[in-house]
């Protein structure tokens, strides 16, 4: 029987769903983030499919409200937003289901500031 629960989507913010600028610039109050192609769409798509949107950022804690106002200003929801994820490289581990016979967790990696429009999840 095929799993037919909703996928989770793990997206980076600056520099994936927005343009990536100095982090002194966005750290500003009157910082206006750029959308970056297909953001809205992409994300309108996997709403409607009822996929869990969980957004990382490497912005610090102390930045989250004024990143939840950035976001909503420019349309961008979610389900969960992780703060201070840090600039390093990230690595995503996860366990097969029992069977084995498929992998449930997946990488996708964008050149910056390229968006999201002409990824397949």
């Amino acid at each position: 029987m095929k799993d037919v629960r909703p996928k989770t989507i793990i997206c980076d913010i600056d520099g994936t769903l927005v343009q990536h600028d100095s982090p002194l610039l966005s750290a500003t109050s009157d910082y206006k983030m750029t959308l970056l192609p297909g953001t809205k769409e992409r994300l309108a798509e996997w709403d409607r499919k009822g996929y869990n949107i969980i957004l990382l950022t490497g912005r610090r804690e102390s930045m989250r409200k004024m990143t939840e106002k950035q976001l909503s200003a420019v349309g961008i929801f979610y389900d969960q937003l992780i703060m201070g994820v840090g600039g390093g490289k990230r690595v995503l581990v996860n366990d097969r289901k029992p069977n084995g016979s498929e992998d449930y967790a997946m990488a996708i990696n964008l050149t910056r500031n390229e968006g999201i429009g002409g990824i397949n999840v």
